[in-house]
């Protein structure tokens, strides 16, 4: 009898299970960290209910729903573009004409289907539900499809859902899947929602084309985003009363970039929006997208779609890290990446680059009476006749000269690259007086102009004028006509300024009228007056500093509204976002307001989701121009895009190899202990030889270039030089715990925030020190080994500034060769001793060879007393 009622239990468990929709009132999925419960409402399946645990309470979702969306098409989408009119019912033109880079961008993203008009929508709900332990299967059919959907929650990750949706056509068409309604948000309970790389902010925009096309907002319509340059694929919502809801499709679902032997960036497998087709708020993907691959389907052909819903009770970048680390496993890229040249070796290859006038294309052009010196320049630039000339990093220029003592770059670069800067700013009286003249230096006509159309910008005064100045004086501080341009710049900048700390886009160079009116100056302007107090100590400048910063702060950082500084763009959203964050960590540094170290943080938090997660890297085989390769070494995960959303430069060319940010993303782990700062800076900065030309060691711009090097970009080996030597020096200052550490001058202009160093000694575990990085000075055989030297002659020390770039630990030697360390002197070894990076000390032989073992990502200094050798 006791078996026979067990078996009757069993048996009626079972059969519970397994009732049909219309015995059942409601189902449930539940854990200790989420509670989804279905009820039958006439035959239909609605959510009932979403609670999340907040501690020891229960929140529960408004506005649930549990709606399905399919798209179905007969005939493949159009590719017209719709008309966008002003409020006056005129038709708006967007872009102007001479944006020819971004105006086929523009009209694609106005077709049907990112519109998200194309096709008939079915909206529906489950008719039917069976249960298994663990797992509810919904099914659905209509005339066109019947849809079936497997949910239950994850086991290792208690605020996720994990979702499978089967798709079986009944009728021949296109037809794309849409993740369901789990709830919608309404307007007033938005706090943040987003698409990395496409949008963030915390307000509905009206302004189609500053939502859509700026990233200003979140747009007023249900628009379908492509994968290609959502950094994350992961849309996401916060309500104020802190829940974050997002969808993140399973790996793979998106496109390859290159899948086997060419490049794929521009296949469509995956939709990302923040409405629903009704345009509710709600998280949503779609795949496949309609009239794009695997989206058109014969009579019984078959679509899976797999996707996970988190629900936390938390802010958004709590989720954004998950989807990042959890669901794509960002932080595994690490391991797989193997490295063939050193950081360090680039910087010494590069400087050789950088002093063959042949190869860096170095010119010297006479302009009113004096010599004038840069690169050509072969992209883009308004009025060019290929004959355009710019200067990319004077701070980098200045530091290789100063930390190499090279006399070709001291004698033959720096004094006309001075004299370049002298002449680009306008000295003639008027509205212009004090500003740049123009980014560029076009020999043929003798005028500067700037990239992209007669006008000029107040940014344009804080790039070419003062940053530039800044760092050259932070080598030359008694340079008196250096001290002159920076103050009429900075001058013009604050005469430009308004009262709320804001400042004009641009101004018309001929009639100085204000361009640009539809959009704002979202950028770090006000960077420029805080060189000027630095350099000339005059307060007016730090009050008008912290008055610009306070208008940015509340304009664009807490609206996570921003804008570009690529004129052929017309200032879409780029890497001065990030540029923003340093120049606030730097306004910090003086002021130690903590208004402004919140907002860098903040900044550089939202500029984590300009870096690629995705697709995950593996090892799979692919050919690429013709060399083997493993899908690792040129993945697009841990890059950062020039600009991205509907108008970037991503959208064909994929990601940048100008990694400025990985020494910033460096300084915030130091601030905040986030891992995900310190390793988007490694899977950015490390192992990407396939995109470094061999000949040259100078990487490639664009991702899609692989490794054809500077190209028509020579001056970008400076920006490298910058980046790379910012990068390891702030590896350095926190693998010591600040026992290392080096002064940082000022930002670059334009493509980001790494910083210039060697102008002023710094600090190796008590004892001043100048950087010194020299060819030949040291030799390794191991390419984990990066390294920078620092010396203080007075005390005769030098320092061996030893780092291991892997995840293994690094066993090698080490070969110093003392005859390079002093120019025109030899030196001898008196007492040599190894640092670890706590600070313990233990001697070592004399000698010039030194083994060095370092463990994983870790630091070692050999330092060396000595002595000079009598002849």
């Amino acid at each position: 009898m006791r078996k026979l009622l067990s078996f009757c239990i069993l048996f009626y468990a079972a059969w519970i299970y397994a009732l049909p929709a219309n015995a059942q009132q409601q189902v449930l999925l539940s854990n200790g960290s989420l509670q989804l419960s279905w009820a039958n409402q006439n035959g239909q399946w609605h959510v009932k209910n979403i609670s999340v645990k907040d501690k020891d309470r229960w929140e529960e979702l408004p506005h649930v729903s549990g709606e399905y969306t399919l798209l179905y098409a007969k005939e493949k989408p159009g590719n017209i573009p719709v008309t966008l009119y002003n409020k006056t019912g005129q038709a708006i033109i967007f872009p102007e004409p001479q944006y020819r880079y971004i105006i086929p961008l523009w009209e694609a993203a106005l077709q049907p289907v990112p519109m998200n008009t194309a096709g008939e929508a079915i909206h529906f709900y489950p008719s039917a539900v069976r249960k298994a332990p663990g797992e509810l299967t919904f099914t659905a059919e209509n005339e066109k499809a019947v849809i079936t959907s497997q949910w239950r929650l994850d086991e290792t990750f208690g605020g996720d859902v994990l979702v499978e949706i089967s798709l079986e056509a009944k009728q021949e068409g296109y037809y794309s899947l849409a993740t369901p309604t789990l709830a919608t948000v309404a307007e007033k309970e938005l706090a943040w929602a987003g698409i990395p790389g496409y949008f963030q902010s915390n307000t509905i925009e009206k302004d189609f084309i500053k939502a859509y096309g700026y990233m200003q907002g979140i747009p007023d319509k249900p628009v379908i985003v492509r994968e290609r340059t959502a950094a994350t694929l992961s849309p996401f919502i916060s309500t104020k009363n802190k829940l974050t809801i997002a969808v993140i499709p399973a790996p793979g679902t998106g496109r390859d970039p290159w899948e086997t032997d060419a490049k794929t960036q521009n296949s469509w497998q995956l939709g990302l929006s923040l409405m629903n087709r009704k345009a509710a708020l709600t998280p949503t993907l779609y795949h496949p997208v309609l009239g794009e691959k695997g989206s058109f389907l014969k009579k019984n052909d078959t679509v899976t779609f797999s996707f996970r819903y988190t629900l936390q009770p938390a802010g958004w970048y709590t989720v954004f890290k998950h989807a990042v680390n959890d669901v794509y496993h960002f932080n595994d890229f690490l391991a797989l990446k193997k490295t063939r040249q050193s950081l360090s070796s680039r910087i010494l290859s590069m400087h050789q680059y950088l002093v063959d006038t042949k190869t860096s294309l170095w010119n010297i052009e006479n302009y009113k009476g004096l010599d004038i010196g840069a690169q050509s320049y072969l992209g883009g630039v308004y009025g060019s006749q290929k004959d355009a000339m710019k200067n990319s990093d004077y701070g980098a220029m200045w530091m290789l000269a100063a930390v190499t003592g090279d006399s070709v770059l001291q004698r033959t670069r720096l004094p006309y690259a001075r004299n370049f800067k002298l002449q680009q700013q306008d000295t003639q009286p008027g509205f212009f007086y004090g500003a740049a003249a123009g980014q560029y230096y076009l020999s043929k006509s003798k005028r500067f102009t700037e990239e992209w159309g007669p006008y000029v910008e107040p940014i344009g005064v804080t790039y070419y004028m003062m940053m530039d100045i800044g760092n050259m004086l932070l080598f030359h501080p008694g340079d008196t006509a250096l001290r002159k341009e920076l103050k009429l710049a900075a001058d013009r900048l604050l005469a430009w300024m308004n009262k709320e700390g804001k400042w004009a886009v641009g101004y018309d160079h001929a009639a100085a009228k204000e361009l640009f009116t539809d959009i704002e100056d979202l950028r770090p302007t006000f960077y420029g007056l805080l060189i000027a107090w630095k350099i000339l100590k005059e307060e007016k400048y730090l009050a008008a500093a912290k008055r610009g910063a306070d208008w940015y702060i509340r304009e664009a950082v807490a609206k996570g509204h921003f804008l570009g500084v690529c004129g052929d763009t017309r200032f879409a959203p780029d890497f001065a976002t990030g540029q923003s964050a340093q120049a606030l960590l730097d306004l910090y540094d003086v002021t130690k307001e903590r208004r402004y170290l919140q907002a860098a943080i903040s900044t550089a938090q939202l500029y984590t989701t300009s870096i690629y997660t995705h697709p995950v890297p593996s090892a799979r085989s692919k050919m690429v121009n013709g060399v083997p390769r493993q899908d690792w070494e040129i993945s697009q995960a841990g890059l950062s895009f020039e600009h991205g959303g509907i108008l970037g430069s991503a959208n064909h060319r994929g990601p940048i190899l100008l990694a400025s940010h990985a020494g910033m993303f460096v300084r915030m782990f130091m601030l905040t202990g986030d891992s995900l700062f310190l390793n988007m800076a490694r899977a950015g900065a490390l192992g990407r030889d396939a995109f470094v030309d061999s000949a040259t060691s100078v990487a490639s711009y664009y991702w899609d270039v692989m490794n054809k090097g500077a190209g028509p970009y020579p001056h970008h080996a400076w920006w490298q030089v910058g980046w790379i030597t910012d990068y390891l020096l702030s590896e350095a200052e926190m693998r010591s715990a600040g026992k290392v550490k080096f002064p940082g001058g000022f930002i670059t202009p334009k493509v980001g925030p790494h910083q210039t160093y060697g102008f002023t000694p710094g600090m190796v575990y008590g004892t001043p020190a100048g950087l010194l990085l020299k060819e030949g000075l040291l030799k390794t055989d191991n390419p984990y080994l990066d390294y920078y030297c620092a010396i203080n002659p007075k005390e005769q020390k030098l320092f061996l500034l030893l780092l291991n770039d892997d995840d293994d630990p690094l066993k090698t030697t080490l070969q110093l060769d003392y005859d390079k360390v002093v120019s025109g002197r030899k030196i001898k070894p008196v007492h040599c001793y190894r640092i670890s990076a706590n600070g313990t000390k233990e001697t070592i032989d004399n000698g010039s060879a030194f083994g060095v073992a370092i463990p994983t990502y870790g630091l070692q200094v050999i330092a060396i007393n000595y002595e000079y050798a009598t002849e």
